[in-house]
């Protein structure tokens, strides 16, 4: 039993941060204010659409000269699909740009070399909220992150997951808790066959013993355990329990994913860790003799994970 696959999310520092001339990064986050959509149109967005697309497939290509198949897609990808004031649709894009094949080039690649990818939208995406304007904002943005995934060609379970939190107690978790259950139905059956929630990094919200008891015994939904965030919001359980009962959730044909990441205090010298991620890590996680893959959330993208597959980039890419 071990660890399937490492991956990170959404931006490739070797190909696209600081340290590249601008002009020559690889990035899937171009996006523009909603001001100067409105001003420049649709076609300005397939633009940035097109380039985030099409860059997404670099880093998976570089990804894969490196041997890291688990990647996390930026929910900016595609700048305001679900924007009520700018209405548009990956066909109305398609007249200007393919994004449509982009899209599809993806899904075969993947497919072709055994790559897995992931969303993880937004902390405005709230089900659990008490207010019927965010949930209904919400419900539009899993749903059109889930039409991505169906136009990659990418599979339609937990395989490809939207991971979001179940947000705020309110004052009342437990009704909170029941408002996600009763509103994660409202959902496509996309959105609702990839859906996946995560234990939170504070003790006033929920734990994995609390998404177990509430959310996956109601709705089935798959728990990711974060190993960072458990430190904080432990429910009583050891990190093994915590793991072990995370990964009971998940369908016995798909490999569970875990986030980790390590506390920043910690990297610099302070003994209090925080939530705070730190750059690199430490150490890969401790499985407790458990297959999974694992999702690295530190700073540092895949420069925290390279020398934990005993690799660094390769020049010639």
């Amino acid at each position: 039993m071990t660890i399937r696959r490492l991956g990170y999310a959404c931006i490739n520092m070797t190909l696209g941060g600081d340290t590249v001339p601008k002009k020559q990064r690889i990035t899937t986050n171009r996006t523009c204010r909603l001001a100067t959509a409105q001003d420049k149109g649709i076609s300005h967005i397939a633009s940035l659409v097109y380039s985030n697309i099409t860059d997404l497939l670099s880093i998976l290509q570089w990804n894969e000269s490196q041997g890291i198949r688990l990647f996390r897609m930026s929910s900016d990808m595609v700048p305001f699909l679900s924007h009520p004031d700018f209405a548009y649709t990956i066909d109305d894009l398609d007249k200007y740009f393919p994004v449509s094949d982009a899209l599809a080039a993806i899904g075969k690649f993947v497919s072709a070399h055994d790559h897995r990818l992931s969303f993880h939208p937004g902390p405005f995406n709230v089900l659990a909220s008490p207010r019927k304007d965010v949930v209904l904002k919400t419900i539009r943005e899993l749903n059109a992150t889930a039409d991505l995934c169906d136009r990659m060609g990418l599979p339609a379970n937990h395989n490809c997951k939207i991971n979001i939190h179940v947000g705020g107690a309110y004052g009342e978790p437990d009704e909170a808790l029941a408002r996600f259950c009763r509103n994660s139905y409202m959902l496509s059956a996309s959105a609702l066959s990839r859906l996946t929630v995560e234990n939170d990094d504070r003790a006033s919200l929920y734990s994995v013993s609390d998404l177990y008891e509430h959310v996956y015994k109601n709705t089935q939904i798959p728990i990711v355990f974060d190993y960072h965030h458990h430190h904080f919001c432990t429910g009583g359980l050891t990190e093994q329990q915590a793991l072990e009962l995370a990964i009971s959730t998940w369908p016995d044909d798909i490999v569970p994913t875990v986030h980790y990441s390590e506390s920043h205090e910690l990297h610099v010298g302070n003994d209090k860790p925080t939530p705070k991620h730190s750059i690199l890590i430490h150490a890969i996680p401790d499985t407790y003799g458990n297959t999974i893959d694992v999702m690295v959330e530190a700073k540092g993208k895949e420069l925290a994970i390279l020398p934990h597959m005993g690799l660094e980039a390769k020049e010639e890419w």
